[in-house]
């Protein structure tokens, strides 16, 4: 064999002993990772505090990331505490009456249909007509869930909060008269005691506004009840004008007399 036949077998030796070292090595990495990977489940797995531990460290580095990018703090249940829903999940009805007042109202359709929405359902528990609800609501805040009256009315149907105190207990207290669903549902449960004592729906309104010991109410009914009828013909599918002057038919349920469970049942939906 000449030299250089000698030093050709030897670099492919060389070459060979490199490659099977090489992936020995490479091998018995892949092995000890793989041996890493599955003591750090088991652990995770025993001991569900680190695991939590990691989690949260991994949760702050990332919302650490975002703010650093941003400029803006991460707070990733904000979206849980929005009063939003998207208008296309509502029924079609109540779909109609969102879009309508927030329309008028300029006020954005998300917070709307989910106040639409909660309306249907205090309505229900109540037995009041929702767009009775919406419309007092309405014309008592114009739909600022922050609005406050000279007297201590306060939020969306403007409660007077010391007064319906108790009504909040189970909320949280009076500061939760400033959470646009909690103050719907306080509001939506006064006016039907107030509909249910006076047995009508002009007479319930009278008391609402706190004019029961008064001969006029200030308008404040006629108000409600042009509202009411509007959001009655929306919700039935018609166009309606906006601001368009409506006559409260005689036969409407807004002029149910009579006792409490007659209003009751008229608006049983």
């Amino acid at each position: 064999m000449t030299p250089t036949e000698k030093f050709t077998k030897g670099l492919g030796t060389f070459a060979k002993d490199v490659a099977h070292g090489f992936f020995e090595i490479t091998h018995n990495g892949f092995a000890l990772l793989g041996l890493a990977v599955m003591f750090a489940v088991i652990t995770l797995t025993a001991r569900p505090e680190i695991r939590q531990a990691g989690e949260n460290g991994l949760k702050g580095w990332l919302q650490g990331r975002q703010q650093a990018e941003t400029g803006l703090p991460a707070d990733e249940l904000a979206i849980d505490r929005a009063t939003a829903l998207n208008p296309q999940d509502l029924p079609k009805q109540q779909a109609k009456v969102a879009f309508w007042l927030s329309k008028k109202y300029n006020v954005a359709p998300e917070p709307l249909s989910a106040l639409v929405a909660e309306a249907y359902e205090s309505g229900q528990r109540n037995k009041l007509d929702p767009t009775l609800i919406l419309a007092v609501m309405a014309v008592e805040s114009g739909f600022n869930p922050f609005a406050q009256s000279s007297v201590g009315a306060q939020g969306l149907m403007q409660v007077m909060t010391n007064v319906h105190s108790d009504k909040y207990e189970n909320f949280g207290g009076k500061l939760a008269a400033f959470d646009p669903l909690t103050n719907l549902r306080v509001g939506a449960k006064v006016l039907q005691e107030c509909v249910a004592r006076a047995g009508s729906i002009e007479g319930g309104l009278k008391l609402y506004v706190g004019a029961g010991n008064m001969e006029e109410d200030g308008g404040y009914g006629a108000k409600v009840l042009a509202e009411y009828a509007r959001l009655r013909q929306v919700a039935a599918g018609r166009q309606v004008p906006m601001f368009a002057p409506l006559a409260i038919p005689a036969s409407s349920p807004a002029r149910v007399q009579g006792g409490a469970q007659d209003v009751a049942s008229a608006y049983s939906y």
